[in-house]
């Protein structure tokens, strides 16, 4: 008789995701999931295929946090947009280590894929529909998982400003100046002011 199923997919999840915000990315695999969990990695392919499935559940779990209800209709569509967009940064930001894979796997994500549906729900009532709307949701898409990525693992995080603010100034001027003004910018009003400008396009 074959041994019961007693490992769920939402233990598995919180456990692969602990070894993720304790050591990082690259620390997850079979082998350490299946010790966080106090079993055999063989055992663990009962309930898993393999890493990628694996890494499915972290984000199915990261995500499962994300709330997708659409924002109050009584506000302009941009504001509830930015809504939107705000939520899915706050979700994605509690586990930076697991950033590159939530934005990987996103699209296969139940949390994911709910996201979208509410936002195009949003650009339909304001009337982007058809190729205006392919166009704005992968433009959304794109600027919110560059901002993401740029905040926790870009080249101006952190001691990345520093090292292009030490480039010669001769060379590149306006590159220097940008990066010494950088520190002078939250995180979001970085966020919020590019999501602004691309927005503001969109309603063009």
């Amino acid at each position: 008789m074959p041994r019961p199923r007693s490992l769920t997919p939402d233990r598995l999840a919180a456990a692969a995701l602990a070894v993720v915000d304790r050591d990082g990315l690259s620390a997850l695999s079979m082998r350490t999931a299946a010790k966080e969990l106090g079993m055999s990695p063989m055992a663990l392919y009962r309930y898993v295929s393999d890493r990628d499935e694996l890494e499915r559940l972290v984000v199915d779990r990261i995500l499962d946090d994300l709330d997708t209800a659409p924002p109050p209709g009584g506000a302009p569509w941009p504001e509830r947009v930015e809504t939107m967009a705000v939520r899915l940064r706050d979700a994605v930001a509690r586990h930076p280590e697991a950033v590159p894979l939530t934005l990987a796997h996103r699209h296969r994500a139940t949390g994911g894929l709910r996201w979208s549906e509410t936002v195009l729900g949003i650009l339909t009532e304001a009337g982007i529909e058809g190729s205006r709307r392919v166009v704005a949701l992968r433009a959304l898409h794109a600027y919110v998982s560059g901002a993401i990525q740029l905040e926790h693992r870009g080249p101006l995080a952190g001691p990345g400003t520093l090292a292009i603010a030490a480039l010669p100034g001769d060379l590149y001027p306006l590159l220097t100046a940008t990066a010494r003004d950088s520190g002078r910018v939250a995180a979001d009003e970085e966020f919020l002011g590019g999501l602004r400008m691309l927005l503001r396009g969109l309603g063009r």
